[in-house]
């Protein structure tokens, strides 16, 4: 069955554009539905619009208030009736109420290997922590930051001569194959949630 996919971005949605190519090769067994975003000058309408994907733009300067403007989200969101919400470099903390209405239908990527370096600047605090292996994860998204049950993780070397800048470049790579692959496992019913821990069925 065609699964019906929206994404949700803030900025220049090269994740996006990731997904976008994996449907259109026919990697991912979907069809994007629509791209929400919060920002009017993000690059991800760009591609959206050269997609034939429908934009909804719902500015959050716009609104005198988060929880009205969290409020016109998720109508919207219930408006595209998706089968799963991709966060695609969405850059605000989803309230409450949006978290609960589409638990088990909503991933998130996040560059680094959580647990670790949660939130913003993940790659900064990597090269600043020391480690000596850094990555991306795919992961549903649930009420805390960075935190709900993973889905898949893709590791990169962090090297010597690393800056912020050079090791998120490397993980960005990672982060264009992880987030369809893990998509397309979720439009072909792969994935069961159990506790805090993801099942790939074969």
């Amino acid at each position: 069955m065609m699964r019906r996919i929206a994404v949700i971005a803030s900025g220049r949605g090269s994740n996006f554009q990731a997904v976008i190519d994996a449907i259109q090769a026919g990697t991912i067994p979907a069809c994007c539905v629509g791209l929400i975003t919060d920002n009017p000058e993000a690059y991800a309408i760009v591609r959206a619009e050269k997609a034939n994907i429908p934009v909804l733009v719902i500015d959050y300067r716009s609104f005198p208030s988060r929880d009205l403007y969290e409020r016109a989200l998720l109508s919207a969101m219930q408006q595209l009736d998706a089968d799963l919400y991709v966060l695609a470099g969405y850059m605000r903390i989803l309230g409450k109420g949006i978290v609960q209405a589409f638990s088990g239908k909503m991933v998130n990527i996040h560059p680094a290997l959580l647990p670790s370096f949660t939130g913003l600047h993940a790659q900064r605090q990597a090269v600043e922590y020391g480690v000596k292996v850094a990555g991306c994860t795919v992961h549903f998204v649930d009420e805390h930051l960075d935190c709900g049950p993973i889905i898949l993780q893709r590791c990169v070397p962090v090297l010597e001569t690393d800056d912020e800048d050079s090791l998120a470049e490397r993980i960005l790579y990672e982060e264009h194959i992880a987030f369809p692959e893990a998509i397309r496992l979720f439009c072909e019913d792969r994935l069961t949630i159990v506790g805090r821990r993801v099942t790939i069925r074969r």
